[in-house]
């Protein structure tokens, strides 16, 4: 929901600097020029935004990919430790399966 209003103020925000910088005292050229400098400006913040976000994305996975397998981890180790427990409780051989 926040990531929607926050697109549709940019939207709203490109919409009106746009509108503003066609009705500037410019002249022609001059606010050509100005709009395509400030498209370059926008698609470059877009970019480097967008890869924060992936490399946000990313670290955010590993974490939780570490966090899996530390889980599994203990949960082996867990195992482990019964099977230990009742070979010891039952007097059978360690088998080493």
């Amino acid at each position: 929901m926040a990531g929607s209003k926050a697109l549709w103020f940019l939207t709203g925000l490109g919409i009106g600097a746009a509108v503003g910088l066609l009705y500037a005292p410019l002249s022609g050229e001059d606010t050509r020029d100005l709009i395509s400098r400030k498209a370059g400006e926008g698609r470059d913040l877009v970019s480097r935004k967008s890869n924060e976000l992936r490399q946000q994305v990313t670290d955010i996975a590993d974490r939780g990919r570490q966090a899996v397998n530390r889980q599994v981890d203990q949960f082996q180790a867990a195992v482990d430790a019964g099977k230990q427990a009742y070979r010891e409780a039952s007097g059978s051989p360690e088998s080493g399966s």
